[in-house]
């Protein structure tokens, strides 16, 4: 899977958990404030309270149900009754209810009956509850008209006759106690006598003015034979307004809601961050610390790779940038490979600097020192020792410009500068002749030379002047390297017609595999050698440059104490140029 796809997956889980999260939050806080709503309204009108909140303040004692203490307060504050029955009719509990309706309900009358006959005393609401323990259970809940109570009360006291109310001392006190209003009214609407806590009324317009406070229950009565009218208003006994009473108990939800959103939303931020922000930092880190030299995974304060856990697996908040990671590593690998190739390779070229410097001082100064030797006239040298001092004087010009030599085609070969003329030419021929000049010279007598030319004539295209070259360059390595008795077996053979393959085996104290690696790099010289000359260092990066500008390729496999065998792979063929029909 590809960093953009991971990319694109996680942040569309990441966003569909967030969308989740936030609509349990919503529903979370929905809840809590249709909770407190719900308590609210019950607390200022339990005829708006809904059967859950009901339900929860039915109480079981000695085994039946009954109304808890908080229910009972809330009739009250309401001037309202309470009463519990079973399905069948039966009461199962009562509060402050009418002694008429229970009274009634117990001798069976219709409960529909009942309520009409007390409608003008109650407003009345009807719910159906299941308790979880217990059987399901009718509630009512009934408001008391207390301004019809008193009416139905005080009006045998009136006295018509005189036009005035007469009431008692007591009956006063009781008007004051319940916050109401009595008044006595004419027929033509005129205030005749009025008593009670509330404010009084000159005069009524209509006797709908009497309800235009909805703080007030309203009772009215007319007198017939007097042509009087008797109006008493009292105050619903609520606590205070449901506005005001929903503003106060929800303030202090909402903010608590408020702060936990805020927190949530910081978490979520620094989660975010920690999960994508972290693994950021720490991969520009990584490239900084590559830029800087420093090819290594960035690492915390106990020198611990950041990205892995203790058991070297890739960190969970890591695994996103997989792929980037991958490459990262495959890049710090090859800075650290490169940077110790490039050491070594300043190594060499200083040790090859320095060999060479000495290769070419050692032969400058046995020229000097014999030319010096040959113009002195101290000394009169015989024949055969001015014979034997030019050609020590001849051996090291040879070997100062065969260093020359070198310097000067590696430099050429380096900047594509060399021409080669290839021809046909019969490689069994042209090897042959090879193998026979070095079995002719007298020091490479103790090696054994061996050939297999191909059964027919091979004809392939090489340029036999940088060709030869590269023969003499791996059949001289074999023989300065491996020790007298060894064995050199060079042969000839064809691949399928299209390719010529050059063996040259030999089963002398072969290579570690160092020496193997390094072995086609320039300043490289190998140690195991008996030469004192120890060459240039240059031999098989040329022999190796040579065979690809013939077209071919070399390929050298050796072992300690197992010889070596280098393969040679040169095309049969000369490739055609490609031209224009003319």
């Amino acid at each position: 899977m590809t960093i953009h796809r991971r990319f694109i997956i996680q942040f569309f889980t990441q966003l569909i958990l967030l969308f989740l999260l936030l609509v349990l939050t919503s529903l979370i806080v929905l809840m809590i404030i249709g909770f407190y709503l719900s308590n609210d309204e019950a607390k200022n009108d339990l005829t708006a309270a809904d059967s859950l909140y009901l339900g929860s303040h039915m109480i079981k004692k000695n085994g039946k149900p009954a109304f808890d203490a908080e229910l009972k307060k809330r009739a009250d504050e309401q001037n309202g009754w309470l009463l519990a029955l079973s399905k069948k009719g039966k009461v199962l509990a009562a509060y402050h209810a009418p002694e008429s309706l229970a009274s009634a309900i117990q001798t069976k009358e219709s409960t529909a009956l009942l309520l009409e006959k007390d409608a003008a005393l109650s407003q009345f609401k009807i719910w159906e509850l299941h308790p979880m323990d217990t059987q399901p259970v009718i509630l009512l809940f009934g408001k008391t008209n207390a301004a019809q109570l008193l009416l139905k009360h005080l009006a045998a006291d009136i006295d018509w006759a005189h036009q005035q109310l007469g009431l008692s001392t007591a009956t006063l006190e009781a008007l004051d106690k319940q916050k109401a209003r009595i008044q006595l009214i004419d027929a033509n609407k005129k205030v005749l006598d009025s008593a009670g806590s509330l404010p009084e009324r000159s005069s009524l317009e209509t006797l709908s003015d009497l309800s235009e406070n909805e703080q007030y229950s309203v009772a009215v009565y007319k007198h017939e034979p007097s042509g009087l009218t008797v109006t008493v208003e009292a105050e619903h006994h609520v606590q205070s307004s449901a506005g005001s009473s929903i503003e106060k108990k929800l303030s202090s939800p909402l903010l608590v809601i408020l702060v936990l959103l805020f927190i949530l939303l910081l978490a979520v931020s620094i989660w975010y961050a920690n999960k994508f922000g972290t693994p950021v930092v720490v991969l520009m880190k990584w490239i900084e610390n590559l830029g800087n030299g420093i090819y290594e995974q960035p690492r915390d304060l106990h020198e611990r790779p950041l990205l892995l856990t203790r058991k070297g697996k890739l960190k969970r908040k890591f695994r996103l940038y997989k792929e980037l990671i991958d490459t990262l590593e495959e890049l710090t690998r090859t800075l650290h490979d490169n940077e110790r190739q490039r050491k070594k390779m300043s190594q060499t070229r200083e040790e090859w600097t320095s060999g060479l410097s000495h290769d070419l001082k050692t032969p400058l100064s046995s020229i000097a020192g014999y030319t010096n030797m040959l113009q002195s006239d101290q000394y009169d040298w015989t024949e055969e020792e001015k014979k034997s001092f030019i050609q020590t004087i001849s051996e090291k010009s040879n070997y100062m410009m065969k260093l020359i030599e070198d310097l000067t085609l590696t430099y050429r070969l380096r900047n594509d500068s060399l021409p080669i003329v290839k021809q046909p030419v019969d490689l069994n021929e042209f090897i042959r002749r090879t193998v026979i000049h070095y079995i002719n010279m007298a020091e490479y007598e103790p090696f054994i030379f061996q050939f297999e030319p191909y059964p027919e004539q091979l004809l392939a295209p090489i340029d036999p002047k940088w060709f030869q070259r590269v023969l003499d360059n791996l059949i001289m390595n074999a023989l300065k390297y491996n020790p007298a008795g060894t064995t050199i077996q060079l042969s000839v053979t064809m691949i399928e017609q299209e390719l010529v393959m050059i063996t040259i085996d030999d089963d002398g104290i072969g290579m570690d595999h160092e020496t193997l690696d390094q072995l086609f790099q320039r300043y490289y010289r190998g140690t195991n050698t008996t030469d004192p000359s120890n060459g240039t260092g240059l031999g098989m990066a040329i022999t190796k440059q040579l065979i690809k500008l013939h077209g071919g390729s070399i390929n050298v496999k050796s072992a300690p104490s197992e010889g070596t065998s280098i393969r040679i792979l040169l095309p049969a063929k000369e490739k055609e140029e490609p031209h224009s029909a003319g």
